[in-house]
């Protein structure tokens, strides 16, 4: 993989968010063309509905599986900042930090990760003012 930065940081996987993403929106709006057409069939009318619930189920599916697989890398990062601060300093995190501020920090290099998680801690930083405020990037490339 190239060398990460603030402009570089972001992955898009293909298989999921391109392919699999248009497959479901393709689905959805088939099935709602074909729903729509059926309305007045009684013949067609299950059948139609059902494609549509069910692609409606599996774009919440594909949706959840994303989402807690993110929560719980969130979880997972939280700890190792905690320890690689705690390890630099002898304490835990700041407790006013959020969860997205420290998948921010995650960046920041062991030089300049205390001074900035103080910062981010008293100016209430947003994640992207993290990340742009780091100068010297480290690279995560477990993130998916």
């Amino acid at each position: 993989m190239a060398t990460q930065s603030y402009s570089s940081h972001t992955r898009v996987f293909a298989p999921y968010h391109i392919v699999l993403t248009s497959i479901l929106l393709a689905g959805l709006i088939g099935g709602s063309i074909n729903l729509y057409k059926s309305i007045g069939d009684s013949q067609r009318i299950y059948s139609a509905s059902l494609i549509v619930v069910l692609t409606v189920a599996l774009v919440m599916t594909a949706f959840f599986a994303r989402l807690f697989a993110l929560r719980a890398q969130d979880r997972a990062i939280r700890a190792e900042e905690n320890l690689r601060h705690f390890a630099m300093t002898g304490t835990l995190l700041d407790r006013r930090l959020t969860i997205q501020q420290v998948v921010g920090l995650r960046f920041a290099s062991d030089a300049e990760f205390v001074d900035l998680a103080r910062r981010a801690a008293a100016e209430g930083l947003s994640q992207r003012d993290i990340k742009a405020a780091v100068t010297t990037w480290r690279v995560d490339d477990d993130r998916v």
